[in-house]
This record gives C-alpha cells, structure tokens and sequence, in this order.
C-alpha cells in the first residue's frame, strides 16, 4: 500500500512526462533547416529491439547487447537545457528535435570501428569520448535526445555515446527498473573495456539518476586489473542527481579507496523524484539529496550543490541538463585546480579560492551563473586536490 501511495504522488509530480511518444520518436525527417545542427550519437544498450517502425528500442530486457547509431538534429531556436519535442511526427527541424537518420551496428566490432573512426576525425589531443548513461522512467527516444541535448549546449566535441539500459519509461515500474540496472552491469563494464581499448586518449562519464547505481556497482564490480586499465583514460566522471542509497555510495567508495580523478556529484536538496524514491527506500537519504557536503567531500567527492537552481522540470531532477552550457568553463576550472575572483564564467564573475583548500571543512566557492539562465549562485565544495 505505501508503495502504491507513493507512486500515485509521483504520478502526479510528474505527471507531464507523459508527453513523451511511446514509441515512433526517431521517424526520420529530411527537411532542410537553416541554423540547425546535427550530432552523431553511438548507441550501446541492454533494450531489446522494438519491431514498431521508428522505434528500434523497447523498456523490455535484452540477453544480447544491441548497437546503433543515430543523427539527431537540433533547431535553430534551442532553448539550452531542454529537449524540444515535435507536437507531431516526424517533427519540424526549424523548431523541434528530429532524427536525421537511424541504424543498428551489427556487433561489438562495428560499433568499436565507429568510434575510431569518428575519433580519427578529431585532431591529435582531442580524441575524447563521452559517455551517457541515463536514469529512471526514461524511454529509449528520451535518452537519445537528452545525450544530444547535453553534447549541443556543452559544445562538446568529443564522441558521443549513450549507454541505455532497459527502463520502461514508466512511473509504476521503479523496481522492474532498478533490476534492470543491475542485470547492465555486466554491459556496462565491457562496454567501458572496450572505450578503454579504442583509439581514444581519454574518456568522461556522466550518469543521470539510477544510472549513477548502475555505474556505481559496476565500477565496484570490475577486477582491480581492469579498473585501473580504465582509469588511465578516465577525464572525469560526474553523477548528477545521484539515486543511491546514500550507506551503499559511502561503501562504495571506501571500498574503491584513493581514485586518480575524484567523483564530481551534482545534488539539490529540493529534488522532488529523490525525495520520493528515498520514501520508496526505505525512508534513507539519496545522494543527490544529500545535504551533508562536508561528509562527501572527506571521502574525496567534489560537490557541486544545485539547489537555488531554477528547474525547467517540476520534479528538479534534470537540472544537471542546465549546468550543460557552461560545462567547458567548470571544466577549465577543475583542471586549473582553482577557481579565482579573476576567473569567470560567461562574463559573470566567480568568487572563491584554491580547490584544494576545502579539505575536510565545509568551506564553499560560489560560481555565481548569469542571471538569464538563474538569479541565484551554484555551490561547489571539494575535498580533494585535482
């Protein structure tokens, strides 16, 4: 009964995803749009193949690993942080996403041949991947348009690639996908093998939601062997609006001990999914919820607390998809190793001191972000040197 109550509030929380298409989402579209730009995303995903025409991925399980690749194409008029959904199909490209084009990789071998080949395309010291691995209640079509979504507004120029693992997309199904995250584990960790063996000179990560359990139990999973080899390439990882049991991620990374780049979590205390999957779990804290940054940043996490973030979503659970526009500049700032009252970031300026000052104390650096995005600053906390 208590789980029926709580997903009958979620329903209605969050009720507008229910706009999503269920199924018909990548219907191609090959009208001209002047001002719109496409991005290729390889696709690696635990989903069974959906035989509904433009659809090519169900929330139902997979034995096999499937593969693909997609060319979603973004509207002039993009609104950073969103995803612009055609009223109808297969969309219009000066106002909506459309997919421009559509397919599935034969194999493990075709989708790695894809990669370098996209990353031989890139000059020398920038052949990056970027990893996406999507969270709870999201359909295939869903996940495929936030990656490119987050790619467009970061101007990121790595090689996309989107992890999907088999969520039904819907709001009464949190168990059948949380199974479904642990039964990618496997998946997962031979997909980061087989990044870790491309042409790519490093590798960044970002998990979204439960996708932060699933990577999360499979990096503690893997032999040490095979996690260090990953960890040669790894840039960075960020777990945005982590839905983890706050006891398993402190175990985890106890366990995990001294990594070379330190986890980057994003968590607002105002985030209405996490507050009622922790309803669902228990009554015990979710990490994006997490409140205590200073117990975070002694287990070597960066934190970087959202909650004055205006959402664009009436749950506050997507706001890492905000943070996209001006990732390169928090991103010169962790490699720097510091951030400056000199420093800024879209002419907004920042205040704050050297990152390796926070060391076990809940000292903060306020980025403050331009006031047409939000009227209220970003908190970031670390306890680590980078």
């Amino acid at each position: 009964m208590r789980v029926l109550i709580v997903l009958t509030a979620c329903a209605a929380l969050l009720g507008g995803c229910s706009s999503r298409p269920e199924f018909g989402a990548l219907a191609l579209n090959s009208v001209p749009a002047e001002g719109a730009r496409a991005h290729d995303i390889f696709i690696v995903t635990t989903r069974a193949r959906d035989d509904r025409p433009d659809t090519y991925f169900s929330g139902e399980r997979s034995v096999e690993v499937n593969y693909a690749e997609a060319r979603i194409s973004v509207p002039p008029a993009h609104k950073p942080g969103l995803i612009e959904w055609p009223a109808s199909l297969p969309g219009d490209p000066d106002t909506d996403f459309v997919a421009r084009s559509a397919g599935y990789l034969p194999s493990a071998q075709a989708f790695k041949s894809r990669i370098n080949q996209e990353l031989a395309t890139r000059p020398r010291g920038e052949k990056e991947v970027f990893l996406f691995i999507h969270g709870y209640n999201t359909m295939f079509a869903e996940s495929l348009y936030r990656l490119t979504q987050f790619v467009h507004d970061s101007n990121n120029g790595a090689v996309p690639v989107l992890f999907t693992w088999a969520s039904r997309g819907k709001l009464r199904d949190y168990l059948y996908d949380l199974n479904s995250a642990a039964i990618a584990r496997d998946a997962l960790e031979k997909t980061l093998v087989e990044l870790a063996n491309s042409d790519a000179d490093e590798i960044s990560i970002l998990a979204h939601s439960m996708g932060n359990y699933l990577l999360m139990e499979t990096i503690r999973q893997m032999p040490p062997s095979v996690r260090h080899k990953i960890q040669k390439k790894i840039h960075y990882v960020v777990l945005a609006a982590p839905d983890i049991d706050i006891d398993l991620f402190k175990s985890h990374l106890r366990r995990l001990g001294k990594v070379d780049k330190p986890f980057v979590v994003i968590v607002s205390a105002d985030d209405r999914a996490l507050r009622l999957s922790r309803a669902l779990s228990g009554g015990v804290d979710r990490l994006g919820a997490f409140s205590d940054d200073e117990e975070l940043t002694k287990l070597g996490a960066i934190v970087i607390d959202v909650t004055d973030l205006e959402a664009e979503d009436s749950a506050h659970h997507s706001k890492f998809a905000i943070l996209a526009e001006f990732a390169p500049e928090l991103q010169r700032a962790f490699a720097n190793g510091s951030l400056t009252s000199e420093s800024s970031i879209d002419g907004t300026r920042t205040f704050g001191g050297d990152l390796g000052t926070f060391v076990g104390n809940t000292a903060q650096a306020a980025v403050t972000l331009p006031i047409r995005i939000i009227a209220a600053p970003v908190v970031l906390a670390t306890g680590g040197s980078l």
